[in-house]
């Protein structure tokens, strides 16, 4: 049997069918270096990836880090050598460094990455597509399919009327579906199991509420020096300084929306299949009286493009509270899984991230979407 981080059990022709099934579908095989610039890494990868990166320095003194994923590099790769050529796909094959608690760090990926291309759902359907046909390439026909959209939680919270600062934080932790909640309740005047370490934090988040942002920096800067930290977790002191204001923002908020976190927990409880999702959404925004008219429209619209490349809605398992843990995400996601039991550990993940090329350095809006195969999952799915 194989086992995590083993791939004995994949026949090498079949990784070259694969990648060859990307390059006819327009993706150009690329392999980014695998030391890539810790900020860049920290600032966009998300806070689950960012406490498991591998972290170095170069002769120079800059931060760097081991790749922990593809899509950021591939990016990066394309405003440094194609940024004129749009719309423009590439594919790769290579190992991504993860911190694990258990089993190795080095973790081999493959995927593909689509950059560019204006006509959003039809895209979303290939590369869906694209990632079921590739599984089928290693052998695996019966997988199940989970998919969300941020877009529509975006608009959810949007429009509840919630200051931009729960805004922010909810979205921040979209994906994360026991945190999401508990921030829910928190926003309600509800306790939560973190009530105890928050309420030590509480004298000195009471102290910064209301202050003038740059006291406040300097005050939170003052106090790291005088304990000789120059940063933590890959944050300098004006990061810090800006999340205990978010936080103190969040304290002297946590109660008065009431309606807005019922409307939360009855959004974040829908479940269905594709087919039905469109019907349960709009009696939702029916029921709490908000337009999610051009949202669900996308919504549908990228159903019909996933009817027309052979993929049944009822196929497809909708969470609305499902999102992948990574800051990049902005849309649409997705993931496949093993079998119909289980949403432990997919064999594919991906999705939408439109903002992330231009936060890269593009020089346009750059829409696009990807998808990475963990290649040791599907060697134990196959050996098992």
């Amino acid at each position: 049997m194989a086992t995590a981080g083993d791939t004995t059990a994949l026949d090498p022709a079949r990784i070259d069918a694969v990648l060859n099934l990307f390059q006819a579908a327009g993706h150009a095989l690329v392999s980014p270096p695998m030391l890539q610039p810790a900020n860049v890494l920290l600032d966009l990868i998300g806070e689950d990836i960012r406490r498991r990166l591998y972290l170095t320095q170069g002769a120079d003194g800059a931060d760097l880090c081991l790749r922990p994923d593809f899509t950021i590099p591939v990016c990066r790769h394309h405003v440094a050598y194609g940024d004129n050529a749009l719309p423009t796909g590439y594919c790769y094959h290579g190992p991504v460094f993860r911190q694990r608690p258990d089993g190795l760090g080095e973790i081999p990926q493959m995927g593909a990455e689509s950059l560019g291309r204006t006509d959003i759902a039809e895209a979303d359907a290939d590369l869906l597509a694209l990632a079921i046909e590739a599984l089928s390439t290693f052998g695996l026909e019966d997988v199940s399919i989970r998919i969300g959209d941020e877009t529509i939680f975006a608009a959810v919270l949007a429009g509840l009327g919630l200051p931009a600062v729960w805004q922010r934080r909810l979205r921040d932790l979209f994906g994360e579906t026991d945190k999401l909640a508990a921030a829910v309740e928190r926003m309600a005047g509800g306790t939560t199991s973190d009530d105890e370490t928050r309420d030590v934090r509480l004298g000195f988040l009471a102290a910064l509420e209301g202050a003038d942002p740059k006291a406040a920096h300097a005050v939170v800067e003052d106090l790291l020096s005088i304990a000789g930290i120059s940063a933590v977790g890959g944050r300098t002191p004006a990061e810090i300084a800006d999340r205990f204001l978010e936080q103190a923002a969040l304290t002297r908020g946590t109660a008065g929306h009431g309606k807005a976190a019922d409307a939360l927990k009855s959004y974040l409880a829908i479940k269905t299949d594709g087919a039905d999702a469109v019907s349960a959404l709009n009696a939702f925004a029916a029921e709490y009286d908000l337009d999610l008219n051009q949202p669900i429209a996308a919504f549908e619209h990228r159903l019909e493009a996933l009817k027309d490349k052979g993929i049944d809605p009822a196929r497809l398992a909708f969470a609305a509270d499902f999102g992948r843990r990574l800051d990049y995400y902005s849309g649409f996601v997705f993931e496949i899984h093993g079998d119909t039991r289980s949403h432990d550990g997919p064999l594919v993940g991906g999705g939408r991230y439109d903002k992330l090329v231009t936060l890269l350095g593009a020089k346009t809006d750059v829409p696009a979407i990807g998808f990475s195969m963990w290649v040791d999952r599907i060697a134990a799915r196959i050996g098992g």
